[in-house]
């Protein structure tokens, strides 16, 4: 790199750190044609980039010249990091800049818009950057938290579930009824494959984390098959009918395979089958559906409202599994979760660990409000992530009680972020590098 690369990338980073309003022409790009009462104006858009949970986060904050009002919101793609910042520094930030946040519909929609060719989980994950962080601005503004902008409670708390894994049904089960005794009435059960890299489960020594670090392991479709819904029903048998059960395909079976997982697993009495298929293979879910009565889940992948519209209508799913930040905020979020009521289907919204607590307390405001709620996906937050973000929502007894606080309810301590860097690009894709017993790539 030559000295002038060198001071050409200083001024790169020296621009991204600065607010987009240093960096946007004097005149509202994004100007209404209608006049507001004067209030609130947005000053500025900042990212801030952490990873006190050990996968990258894309924090937004929204600035208004009010004192001390600001909004958060998660724009976290753990794969796609540094290309969401972008968009949200270098396009959409500096629309905002002089727009009131009060015009969150019309903002979304001309944020969409601006892109032209939109759409797309990075698209989408920028803009559900900005969106939750106006919701949660309008929240504080009425003085409201934001489920009581979305029609109010429909229920005390959001039921959550937790997740547990293991080889043998024995020392599954009993993490299961641990999970029980501490308040879930849901939990999530994944089954090591031996001899096969196998979704959702812990390493069980230091040989196996090396392998799953270096991605060497390799997936076996029929080994799964054999193993995992015997094990899944001795599960049942071993907890009884006291505990919902759930379990995750990850997309990696071919809509065979499904139909066949399906058959086998119908006497674990599960309370869905997550992923067993891909969203490509989407248009299989109705023989899917024939296949038994297992309840069937899909929707973390989906990056757009309208690709859960054909499943809906054909009563294809029992579950959308909504990521908010992926499906571009709360504006069409909300929209999909009525949806959702009107054809019969549930909610339960995905809440891992690269979910934000900003995009988790997101999830609450839907899950509280909305009569169409099934379970809601929790993370176990670590110290360092609940001190980055006080007022994270944390299960209390297996289920999500929502902030009373004005907006989302959760804070971002600026500093305690800087000590958790994200990692270098490309280092959270290799858990994703899945490869078959012959070399195949696969899904992850």
């Amino acid at each position: 790199m030559t000295p002038s690369d060198h001071a050409s990338d200083r001024q790169d980073r020296q621009d991204r750190a600065a607010p987009a309003a240093a960096r946007q022409p004097p005149e509202v790009l994004a100007a209404a044609p209608w006049s507001t009462p004067r209030g609130a104006r947005v000053t500025a858009v900042r990212t801030f980039l952490c990873a006190p949970q050990g996968c990258p986060y894309v924090i937004v904050r929204v600035e208004t010249d009010q004192q001390g009002l600001t909004g958060l919101g998660c724009a976290s793609d753990p794969q796609r990091t540094l290309a969401v910042r972008s968009v949200v520094d270098d396009y959409l930030g500096p629309m905002l800049v002089g727009r009131d946040p009060a015009d969150i519909e019309d903002i979304h929609r001309l944020l969409l818009n601006s892109g032209y060719w939109r759409g797309g989980s990075i698209a989408h994950n920028a803009l559900a950057g900005i969106d939750v962080a106006l919701w949660d601005i309008k929240g504080k503004t009425a003085g409201l938290p934001v489920y009581q902008l979305l029609g109010g409670r429909a229920r005390v708390a959001a039921d959550a579930y937790t997740h547990v894994s293991g080889r043998e049904a024995g020392e599954i089960a009993e993490q299961v009824l641990a999970a029980a005794a501490r308040g879930y009435r849901h939990v999530r059960v994944q089954v090591a494959v031996p001899g096969t890299d196998t979704y959702g489960t812990a390493p069980r020594d230091a040989a196996e984390a090396a392998v799953r670090r270096a991605r060497s392991g390799r997936w076996d479709p029929l080994g799964y098959l054999r193993h995992v819904p015997p094990v899944l029903r001795e599960i049942r048998e071993r907890v009884g009918p006291g505990v919902e059960l759930l379990h995750d395909a990850h997309e990696r079976l071919t809509p065979s395979q499904a139909r066949e997982l399906v058959r086998q697993v119908e006497d674990a009495r599960l309370f869905f089958l997550e992923d067993a298929l891909a969203p490509e293979d989407a248009s299989h879910f109705g023989r899917l559906r024939e296949a038994g009565s297992v309840p069937l889940a899909v929707g973390e992948l989906y990056d757009d409202v309208q690709q859960y519209m054909p499943l809906l209508e054909a009563r294809a799913i029992d579950f959308a599994r909504i990521r908010v930040p992926t499906l571009g905020g709360l504006t069409p979020t909300r929209k999909l979760v009525a949806a959702c009521e009107l054809f019969g289907a549930r909610t339960a919204p995905h809440g891992p660990g690269d979910v934000s607590p900003v995009g988790m307390a997101a999830n609450l405001a839907l899950d509280i409000s909305s009569p169409a709620f099934g379970v809601q996906e929790a993370a176990a937050f670590k110290e360092a992530t609940l001190e980055v973000f006080p007022g994270a929502p944390v299960p209390r007894g297996g289920a999500l009680y929502p902030s009373e606080a004005p907006g989302l309810g959760v804070e971002f301590d600026e500093r305690a972020a800087a000590a958790h860097p994200v990692p270098a690009p490309l280092e959270h894709d290799r858990w994703a590098l899945l490869r078959a017993a012959d070399g195949s790539a696969m899904r992850p």
